[in-house]
């Protein structure tokens, strides 16, 4: 009984180490808003200092992105605790009501599962709640991520499309329509809602907000900043969205540089953290007596549990050093 829970505690410990080591972290949105405040708070105190000897123009819009930025901070702050902006981040179409049946059908499915293998209840308790809160959440989320990565990747490309749009005379719906009838998915699937919403009499700013509910990542929030300001206060929007498509690639090309200097961490990352389990199970497979020991003993078991302590120090340790946000 013990050694299948120190087996159990252990196998989950390094699975979900490994996975906070490469995936943890807070959104990057979050600290490039914060960034994004300070340079403003900052831009309009110089300005205060000056006796406000700059133009009304830059002055209301400087006002009304920080305005933008707050509105958008509150909305995504609400949206990161709700269950239903991470399915439609994943592209589910489905209800939260049908996400948490299907979660618990598994749970009891797998419950019933470990029960036939003869195992005991509470260990088949644990299993099953592990597969009903664990699993669809970390699929969920691994759906979310690699969505996001393809949209934020196809990103550029149509704000160029908008762009050359724009300067052959196109209107910006149009243009939009086009992203939405020529781009890949899931690039074409959010700009075709967004024309949609357009369509059915939504303003550009309520649109825009319910497509950083579906796709919130900072460079729909940049693209959304952009078209609020630009049809409040007016200004060049080609020359806009096109310096925006050019610091969305430079950002894409600094997180890959950041990738490249950070593979050989990444890479002792994994092998420190696979060491010790690694370890274990081939000293087990090759000489079971010399390792029951730990999983019998009081001794052997509070060696185990410091061990899997320590573990889970260096995991998270070597996450911070190895985890780089934009």
């Amino acid at each position: 009984m013990v050694l299948t829970l120190l087996a159990a505690v252990l196998c989950f410990v390094t699975v979900a180490g490994f996975g906070f080591v490469l995936v943890g972290g807070d959104s990057a949105q979050t600290r490039t808003l914060k960034r994004a405040q300070t340079i403003v708070g900052r831009g309009e105190a110089a300005e205060g200092g000056r006796g406000r000897r700059a133009q009304s123009g830059p002055d209301q819009r400087r006002r009304q992105i920080l305005k933008t930025l707050k509105d958008q901070d509150r909305q995504a702050k609400k949206l990161r605790l709700t269950l239903s902006a991470r399915l439609q981040q994943a592209g589910l179409s489905g209800e939260v009501k049908g996400f948490w049946i299907s979660s618990g059908v598994l749970g009891f499915v797998v419950a019933i599962g470990v029960i036939a293998l003869g195992q005991s209840p509470i260990i088949a308790l644990a299993l099953g709640g592990a597969a009903a809160f664990g699993l669809p959440r970390w699929v969920v989320g691994f759906l979310g991520r690699r969505r996001t990565k393809a949209f934020t990747a196809a990103f550029p490309d149509a704000m160029d499309i908008v762009v050359r749009g724009i300067r052959s005379g196109l209107p910006v719906h149009d243009s939009l329509r086009v992203i939405g009838a020529e781009t890949a998915e899931p690039l074409a699937g959010e700009f075709r809602r967004l024309v949609e919403n357009l369509g059915m009499g939504l303003s550009v700013e309520q649109a825009l907000e319910r497509m950083h509910e579906r796709m919130p990542t900072p460079e729909v929030r940049f693209f959304s900043i952009v078209l609020t300001i630009q049809q409040k206060t007016g200004g060049n929007l080609a020359e806009a969205l096109g310096n925006l498509s050019g610091v969305i690639r430079a950002r894409k090309l600094m997180r890959e540089k950041i990738k490249a200097m950070s593979g050989e961490a990444v890479a002792s990352a994994w092998i420190i953290g696979s060491l010790p389990p690694g370890v274990v199970a081939l000293i087990t497979a090759m000489s079971p007596e010399y390792m029951m020991v730990l999983f019998t003993d009081r001794r052997g078991q509070l060696m185990l549990l410091a061990g899997i302590t320590w573990m889970s120090i260096g995991i998270f340790v070597m996450r911070k050093m190895i985890n780089f946000r934009l």
